[in-house]
């Protein structure tokens, strides 16, 4: 696979030109010179094969072929509202989410969220669902919600809905639908009356063993356990 860099908008005329973090990469750190092949993916589901045809200092032109769709998606929409972490410990959950296949991400508001989403630190993170789906071949990229408190994402919520919770019931044979929501709370976890609201709307507490696991860890847990009950042929 060649290297490959996020284009998110479509070419012209069979041409295209990156900038910004995509052209940096590409001018300073692969050192592109013209004739160079690379992969461009849309973050929508379609890649094209591309060939570098002028550098600039802080833009890079080129040839654009056909765009194919390439579809390396898990075949189940995985959607994880989560108190996010602190600091860097975000940044590696998303990367891991994208790696893993989760569609969407949706930080939320509880009663013991430590960690407050906004502008630019949002937008950092939606750059690292970039950074990570270049490396790991996925064409669509993870959508990173602005925060919403939880009680509107247990109420909007579809499908096969799990909350992790330590008295849960151990995740074994249960099946999963198209839509799964997966619900992870914060360090000090949800308050009894965040359980019992997420039960009444349907929602399935679940077990990660005997452990008390980190934010992140339960997080890529969950996305895991989906993952393998989805049919790959």
């Amino acid at each position: 696979m060649s290297d490959r860099f996020y284009l998110p908008t479509p070419p012209t005329d069979g041409h295209a030109v990156i900038d910004g973090p995509e052209a940096h990469h590409l001018l300073h750190v692969m050192r592109a010179q013209p004739g160079d092949e690379v992969t461009l993916f849309d973050g929508q589901g379609a890649e094209y094969t591309a060939s570098v045809e002028k550098c600039g200092r802080s833009e890079v032109l080129l040839a654009v072929g056909k765009r194919t769709e390439v579809d390396r998606e898990l075949g189940v929409r995985i959607t994880v509202g989560v108190a996010l972490p602190k600091g860097d410990r975000q940044k590696w959950l998303v990367e891991k989410l994208t790696e893993l296949g989760a569609s969407r991400l949706v930080p939320l508001s509880t009663e013991r969220s430590v960690a407050d989403l906004k502008g630019k630190s949002l937008e950092k993170l939606r750059r690292g669902v970039i950074e990570a789906s270049k490396q790991c071949g996925r064409n669509t990229l993870l959508q990173i919600d602005e925060p919403q408190p939880l009680a509107g994402f247990i109420a909007s919520a579809t499908g096969t809905k799990w909350i992790a919770h330590p008295s849960g019931e151990p995740l074994g044979a249960q099946s999963v639908s198209d839509q799964v929501s997966l619900l992870v709370g914060p360090e000090g976890g949800f308050t009894d009356e965040e359980v019992a609201a997420a039960i009444e709307q349907g929602w399935q507490c679940v077990g990660l063993g005997p452990s008390i696991l980190r934010i992140e860890t339960a997080a890529l847990a969950l996305v895991t356990v989906v993952a393998s009950k989805v049919p790959t042929d």
